[in-house]
């Protein structure tokens, strides 16, 4: 069995080369510039954990891998777009040095290209991966979709189970495909695939919970990014969408009154309310929850404990980090 760090330098070997022409030249150097920057890779190495976790590693899941972290910067780059992002990991948005117009394109190129990955694969399973595949892709388009919904609601609007659900689709479904797509080239069943995924997802959806808190909570010198970012944005995040709920009317009141205003102690002020409100101890047993349901997904998955340990190690590390 291989750590994630281990992996990550293995997938690294496979990915870190050219995937496109050079011409129309603008075209492909938008597209090298976003699969250029950097990134957790979080995503294809799971791919490759899910095989891992049921028979040895087999060249088809490095294409896969490359499917997934294709569609993922995909994404980034329209959704840049559609946020008006003028930074992506610290660099400037393919949008914003290429123009809008060449990134949709890039993503578009991107998008074909991971069907050209997909196809592949060994013909025995290539229809169940890209049915796995094509729902998850299916779902992070509902689920951008949703997320932009919401930006035109008011906080009180959206409820906390709606939101969970946003975000199972933005966020988690992917790294649950992921993982389900290791599992069908390694020859999981279909009840481990079924785990597997549950575990992803619910991983997922706590990794955004300690986002969301680490934004407000976290050490800006730690976590990468101002203190307090989502709140002068007025964002909805788990934090804010709580604390509507668990606050006093008076509390309620002032924190609505922040939200339509900028005084230069806003951060400060709503987190003060936030920590009135517990919301603060709530993310921490709510993180918590949702990491326990998908260890208990893990737990049912039907091979030897000591297989499971390297995603046991992952899971506590994406979840006990400060940036």
């Amino acid at each position: 069995m291989h750590s994630f760090q281990e992996l990550t330098v293995q997938f690294g070997e496979h990915f870190n080369r050219e995937h496109f022409p050079e011409r129309p030249k603008r075209l492909y150097e938008s597209v090298t510039h976003i699969l250029k920057i950097g990134g957790k890779r979080i995503r294809p190495v799971l791919s490759i954990m899910g095989n891992e976790l049921f028979d040895n590693i087999h060249p088809d899941v490095f294409q896969v891998g490359i499917a997934v972290e294709m569609f993922h910067n995909f994404t980034l780059v329209h959704d840049d777009i559609m946020d008006k992002a003028p930074l992506r990991r610290n660099h400037p948005t393919v949008h914003t040095l290429y123009g809008e117009s060449t990134a949709i394109l890039a993503g578009d190129v991107m998008l074909i290209n991971v069907y050209d990955y997909l196809n592949r694969v060994q013909p025995h399973y290539k229809q169940k991966l890209i049915s796995a595949f094509n729902k998850a892709a299916r779902e992070v388009c509902e689920g951008q979709q949703i997320d932009m919904d919401f930006e035109e609601m008011e906080p009180e609007q959206v409820h906390y189970n709606d939101y969970v659900n946003m975000i199972a689709l933005k966020t988690s479904v992917l790294l649950a495909a992921s993982l389900q797509m290791g599992a069908i080239i390694g020859g999981g069943s279909e009840y481990n695939q079924q785990h597997i995924y549950e575990f992803g997802k619910n991983i997922g959806i706590a990794f955004q919970i300690q986002d969301d808190y680490l934004d407000a909570f976290g050490d800006p010198e730690k976590f990468g990014k101002q203190q307090g970012g989502d709140i002068l944005v007025n964002k909805k995040t788990f934090l804010l969408l709580k604390a509507l709920e668990m606050c006093n009317p008076a509390q309620r009141t002032r924190l609505k009154e922040l939200l339509s205003s900028n005084p230069d102690d806003k951060v400060a002020q709503v987190l003060q309310l936030f920590h009135d409100c517990k919301v603060d101890e709530w993310a921490e047993k709510e993180k918590d929850r949702f990491q326990q349901i998908a260890f208990e997904h893990l737990e049912s998955i039907a091979v030897l404990s000591a297989r499971k340990k390297p995603l046991m190690e992952l899971a506590g590390y994406l979840l006990k980090r400060e940036h």
